[in-house]
């Protein structure tokens, strides 16, 4: 198998995720976004632990090559846009990237609006 494409491996940078996560933020709301982050985090940590626990490196789901970005540090700016501003982040990622990776997020993780096809 090449490394390359073995099961939980990136096939992008990773640096385009984030990217593409971070031009759903208006410009009005970068300021204080770190706090925000952490907050998120607080809020939702049982849910993070759970879907790391289920579906990140490791999982018998993440062995089978999907889930790529469960456990990827960019995830948590990811699913902060799903739960704040889900239509435009969908609408980003549909212009730049492979919508299977943000639909095996909004999979694992539930968001209150799901915008998967």
């Amino acid at each position: 198998m090449n490394p390359a494409t073995a099961p939980g491996t990136l096939h992008r940078p990773q640096g385009e995720f984030l990217d593409v996560a971070l031009s759903a933020m208006p410009p009005e709301e970068r300021e204080g976004y770190i706090e925000r982050l952490e907050a998120f985090v607080e809020q939702h940590r049982p849910r993070l632990e759970e879907m790391l626990r289920t579906h990140g490196p490791g999982s018998t789901p993440a062995s089978h090559g999907r889930y790529a970005l469960v456990g990827q540090p960019e995830t948590l700016v990811i699913l902060e846009r799903m739960e704040a501003v889900p239509f435009l982040l969908r609408g980003r990622w549909e212009e730049e990237l492979e919508t299977v990776f943000l639909a095996d997020l909004e999979f694992v993780w539930g968001p209150r609006v799901y915008l998967g096809r």
